[in-house]
């Protein structure tokens, strides 16, 4: 049954906040729709504004001195806002929220990890395969069985060269600024970027091409001007890419070193070496809450590859 947005919030029962990020302004919210775990997250919007109509007066209607000195003036206000143009925000809903989404979203400490490639194919890889099959079925319902096509981008629907450009839900599709859609590809051989080697590199380059080719004539930015990269660890293990307006900089930890690698880095990294991401340790950032931590043997090889450093 086809729930409206209306009718989720609307039966949205809060229990407790899961994260207030002050620098991203964001807030995700942990509570019950019908008995059953809901995730709510209120992300305040980027401004909206054209630069040959725009007036400040227009979009503050009403303002408060906070303080003064010399020149500097700071005040709190209230900002005009209206639906769908300038909105105040974006509220995205998981419902029902799994165990998993709950961790993800929820503040924890963070660790530095040096994965070993004994340590991907004794705690990493397993755990990749235990998180397929009904973990991503809404991947597959994007690529074969049409659920969100109203908003595709792109669909080549070739099985081994083909892929879904759509906008990413981080995105409102009303701020330029903050564009950032995910190419899904239609392969599901590729988990991770642990899965690729030299025989990759031609798919990788094609797929790069077209991905710039069509965001740029779609929305009529320069290729220069995007950032496409991957991410170790990925939030699912199927293979997408990420492609961002670099003036979005509200991303936290999404483009961070630590998560984040350019595209282009991996293709010169399979030229060097064709088997650069099996033979090589991976460094990056684990959340406590990632499955990954749960796991004793995992947490103590990284111990002692971290201190062999």
């Amino acid at each position: 049954m086809e729930h409206s947005p209306e009718e989720l919030i609307g039966n949205f029962q809060f229990q407790r906040i899961l994260k207030n990020d002050p620098k991203e302004k964001t807030l995700v919210l942990l509570g019950l729709i019908d008995n059953k775990d809901a995730i709510v997250f209120l992300e305040k919007s980027h401004f909206n504004v054209d630069q040959g109509s725009f007036k400040v007066g227009d979009i503050i209607k009403e303002i408060r001195l906070i303080n003064n000195n010399d020149v500097y003036f700071w005040s709190s206000a209230l900002i005009e806002h209206s639906l769908p143009e300038a909105p105040s925000g974006k509220v995205n809903i998981i419902y029902p929220a799994t165990e998993t989404h709950i961790k993800k979203y929820e503040e924890q400490k963070i660790h530095y990890i040096t994965e070993t490639p004994e340590m991907y194919a004794t705690y990493v890889k397993p755990y990749i395969e235990s998180m397929k099959g009904d973990r991503i079925k809404w991947v597959y319902n994007i690529l074969f069985h049409g659920k969100e096509s109203e908003t595709f981008v792109y669909h080549d629907k070739d099985p081994d060269n083909g892929f879904v450009l759509l906008p990413d839900m981080k995105w409102d599709k009303v701020n330029m600024d903050s564009l950032y859609l995910c190419c899904i590809v239609n392969r599901c051989d590729i988990s991770s970027i642990r899965d690729l080697n030299s025989s990759h590199i031609s798919f990788l380059e094609n797929l790069k091409k077209k991905i710039i080719t069509i965001t740029c004539t779609t929305y009529s930015i320069k290729a220069d001007e995007l950032r496409v990269f991957v991410h170790y660890q990925p939030s699912y293990y199927h293979l997408h890419i990420h492609v961002v307006n670099l003036m979005h900089q509200g991303l936290g930890n999404g483009i961070a070193a630590g998560r984040a690698i350019l595209l282009d880095d991996v293709i010169e990294n399979l030229r060097l070496v064709s088997d650069y991401y099996q033979v090589r340790n991976l460094n990056y950032f684990l959340g406590e809450n990632h499955g990954l931590w749960a796991i004793e043997g995992f947490r103590e090889a990284n111990v002692k590859s971290n201190s062999s450093n």
